[in-house]
């Protein structure tokens, strides 16, 4: 039989190939569909590529690839027989063949147990042979199926930064010795003992002394004093305030240098009056990086408490959260929902699948497919059998059922090389909708781009206030966005009240009271939109100087679907994103018709068509001519005094704008390991506009002041990033921080971004930005650009999704999607029928054009 084996192999052993170090093996999922070997038909490994194939798509490759070796893998999976021993580990009969497998987790561990089983199988006669069988297989194609079925997760090798390393118990947690101070830590109002800072604080753990951490990538801030206390007194632990829940906390250990667990915290929390068992948890697991606001915004956004019915088959498939990835599933439930996209990647299946590349996991369009088949099928939503039903409801918990889809390949492509997506972390939904929006753009060229539903022409009119002449310009954009003008809130009596409250609680150590939400009309909302708003450093080409300006904002167009964010999120001084506590009556049907633009009107006279001439302000010229620039002397003394040197100190007040000493001790800490990080201030020095004519204009080249840049690095943003939202924004610092905000894009990606103006989407919707350039303008009115689809301006609500939590950076999505005449609640891989879709509390609404009838 061995020489039988050998010889049935010889023809293919020159396509047989061993994975090397680097090289993804796909084992655990297809790359056209969800299967998996747990699924019904396996999954099949190309020994060649090391690509997954369910058993409808296996074919394929076979007729495209000529490819004919594949390993199967199949997984079935049991409940135990009545008498196994209870809490038992699902064993493996056959533990050599699925290492680094994960096992699926949708059912009870302790009632289930599984059986491997691996076999080479060779295309087209489907000749089968058993794994493990080293002594009759030859040599190479045994190291080549052992090294397969040894490889790690295709996912964790691709994206090595999506996967964080489990953390390890402390080496103090043991014998940590606390002190009896009589120190007890209240449940709110938490402020540095040194520095009053209110956000990213941290308890230690031996002596109870809460302080603040160092500036972290995810935009919270410290001052590093927790870190000063620890090299002062050498208390190892200290556990980060907002984090504790019944389950745990995150714990830090200063002498390890990285984050631990702590199998004894809840003892040593209780030394200090906290009880972990009546800390608030979130039910879906997740962990905010600060406390909640409101706790009921959780139960009614989730519906929590209600009796939902869970709905199965087609549209109705879940998707799992991979943590934090929330974002993601909440965004791709809704773009599935619409018929266009349905029809241009899940009606255009067969198509795609055909011409996808050899490696169909990196290729987009084919990913969006999968995506869309997983969602659409009801392959991956299936009802229990009636015959499970009693049990079912004895014990639904520990049922093996179809619970969603996994979205890890389709995530592993849509965030390569983005420096937020392709992390573990939480993100805004607006953003990753913005995101795929423009990858759609991008990978539409020569097909139906279902991105035409949303795109429409924003017209922008900016008036000189001294000359009173108009300049009108149109932009495309993809989204309205929405303030919320807290002033208008119906119960400002009721918030007066709450703060008062809440502050003499804070003062006095005590429990917070109860929030208060405020309420704000919708109507409210779309007048603040309307109002008109200043132009700073507005450049009138009537006068050809500086004047004040005022712009207004108005639809040129109106799309097919309709996507209005309401701006929840703001910042703090410290520029930590916050979120607005706030409830509105967004309303079912919606008639925007009243915000049409007009256009250029009778009686109204254009401005000249003339760009700002290359102009630094005298100031500016003057000190960059002279050794000595105009310094804030008494904030270069406060940073001296705290033993940085004077040089450092005057480049950091130089650098950042004189903004004040926090601002430049910021500037410091980001600077300090430069080599020339004390060498003398050398002022940029400036060229003078050459003898060109004020019309030419500034070349497209021009790079915004150094100082600028300078303030922005120091927050910790790439040069690259900061070049870009200064340009964008006319140089304003304010609006060029909010720019970056919004525009996550990678250094990586910014020449291609760049090259693709007309396709971009301009996520800062109907923003603050002085967009009086007509160098802005041309590519939305390029005839070969972006189509426009207008029509009336009235829509029906047909989805919106939610977030709770306290800033985008943590918190949870979910969205309500309107089917078949019914509401329904999509909350990771839960699908159920809404009983009370909370549509004042959502964060992004959706809305369909109603038809002319």
């Amino acid at each position: 039989m061995a020489a039988d084996l050998g010889e049935l192999l010889v023809p293919y052993m020159p396509t047989i190939k061993v994975p090397k170090t680097g090289d993804r093996v796909y084992k655990d999922e297809c790359v056209f569909s969800f299967d998996s070997p747990e699924s019904e038909g396996g999954l099949y490994v190309c020994m060649n590529t090391f690509l997954g194939f369910g058993r409808e798509h296996v074919e394929r490759h076979y007729r495209k690839t000529g490819q004919s070796v594949y390993m199967h893998l199949k997984r079935t999976i049991k409940e135990k027989a009545t008498g196994a021993a209870g809490g038992a580990v699902p064993r493996r009969r056959n533990g050599k063949v699925f290492l680094d497998l994960e096992l699926n987790c949708d059912f009870n561990c302790d009632d289930y147990e599984y059986e491997d089983e691996a076999k080479l199988v060779i295309f087209p006669d489907h000749f089968e042979i058993p794994l493990p069988n080293i002594e009759e297989l030859p040599a190479l194609v045994t190291i080549a199926c052992d090294a397969v079925l040894s490889a790690s997760s295709a996912f964790r090798k691709r994206e090595p930064d999506s996967w964080e390393e489990e953390p390890q118990v402390s080496k103090h947690a043991r014998s940590l010795r606390q002190q009896d101070n009589g120190v007890r830590i209240p449940p709110s109002g938490w402020k540095c003992a040194k520095c009053e800072m209110r956000e990213n604080l941290w308890l230690n753990l031996t002596d109870g002394s809460v302080l603040c951490g160092k500036w972290f990538f995810d935009g919270s801030g410290g001052n590093g004093h927790a870190l000063e206390h620890y090299r002062e007194t050498n208390f190892p632990l200290a556990v980060r305030l907002g984090t504790i829940t019944p389950d745990g906390a995150d714990v830090y250990s200063f002498d390890e240098e990285e984050a631990v667990l702590d199998p004894h915290i809840a003892e040593h929390l209780a030394h200090f009056g906290i009880d972990m068992l009546q800390m608030q948890k979130r039910e879906n697991g997740h962990v905010d990086n600060e406390v909640r606001p409101r706790v009921t915004e959780w139960e009614v956004i989730q519906e929590s408490g209600l009796k939902l019915k869970a709905v199965y088959g087609s549209g109705y498939t879940g998707i799992r959260n991979l943590g934090n990835s929330c974002y993601l599933g909440t965004t791709m439930q809704v773009l599935f929902s619409i018929p266009e996209f349905q029809r241009a990647y899940v009606g255009n299946l067969q198509r795609i699948f055909d011409y996808s590349p050899l490696d169909p996991s990196q290729d987009f369009s084919t990913q969006m497919a999968k995506l869309g088949h997983g969602l659409l099928s009801g392959l991956y939503a299936k009802p229990p059998a009636k015959c499970e039903l009693i049990e079912q409801v004895m014990k639904e918990e520990h049922k093996h059922q179809e619970r969603g889809i996994s979205p890890r390949m389709f995530k592993a492509l849509v965030s390569k090389g983005h420096p937020e997506f392709s992390s573990n972390r939480q993100q805004d939904a607006q953003e990753f909708f913005l995101h795929i929006i423009n990858l759609v753009e991008r990978n539409s060229a020569g097909a139906e781009n279902p991105s035409d539903v949303f795109r429409f022409l924003v017209e922008e009119r900016i008036q000189c206030c001294q000359s009173r002449k108009v300049r009108y310009t149109q932009r495309v954009d993809y989204l309205m966005q929405l303030p919320t003008p807290i002033e208008a809130a119906t119960n400002r009596e009721e918030l007066i009240a709450y703060e008062a409250k809440r502050q003499e609680a804070e003062e006095n150590l005590r429990t917070s009271p109860e929030p208060v939400r405020a309420k704000i009309p919708f109507t409210a909302c779309v007048q603040a939109f309307t109002e008109p708003e200043n132009v700073p450093d507005f450049w009138s080409s009537a006068l050809q100087a500086k004047s004040a300006g005022i712009k207004t904002s108005r639809f040129a167009s109106f799309p097919e679907y309709l996507v209005v964010q309401i701006k929840k999120f703001t910042f703090g001084v410290d520029w930590v994103p916050k979120k607005l506590d706030v409830s509105i009556d967004m309303p079912d049907f919606l008639d925007l018709s009243r915000l049409r633009a007009t256009g250029l009107q009778a009686g109204e006279e254009e401005l000249p068509d003339l760009t700002p001439p290359i102009v630094l302000p005298e100031d500016t010229r003057d000190s960059s001519m002279t050794d000595s620039p105009e310094i804030d002397e008494s904030a270069v003394m406060q940073l001296a005094e705290m033993g940085f040197p004077l040089e450092a100190c005057r480049k950091a007040v130089y650098y950042t704008g004189n903004m004040g000493a926090e601002m430049a001790f910021n500037w410091i800490i980001a600077h300090m390991e430069e080599p020339d990080f004390a060498e003398p201030l050398a002022v940029p020095s400036y060229s003078e506009p050459g003898p060109s004519s004020p019309s030419q204009g500034p070349s497209m080249d021009s790079q915004p002041p150094e100082d600028s840049v300078a303030i922005l690095t120091s927050m910790g943003f790439s040069r690259a990033q900061t070049i870009r939202a200064l340009k964008a924004t006319n140089s304003n610092l304010e609006r060029a921080l909010d720019w970056i905000f919004t525009h996550p894009d990678s250094e990586e990606e910014s020449e291609a971004v760049s090259d693709m103006a007309d396709t971009e989407p301009n996520d800062n919707a109907f923003s603050n930005a002085n967009m009086n350039s007509d160098s802005t303008l041309s590519p939305d009115l390029d005839p070969t650009g972006p189509r426009i689809k207008d029509g009336p301006g009235r829509y029906e609500l047909f989805a919106f999704i939610s977030h709770m939590g306290t800033s985008t950076m943590s918190g949870h999505y979910v969205c309500h999607i309107k089917k078949e005449g019914r509401w329904v609640i999509y909350n990771d891989h839960k699908v159920c029928l809404s009983e009370r879709p909370p549509k004042d509390l959502g964060y992004i609404y959706f809305y369909h054009r109603l038809s002319c009838s």
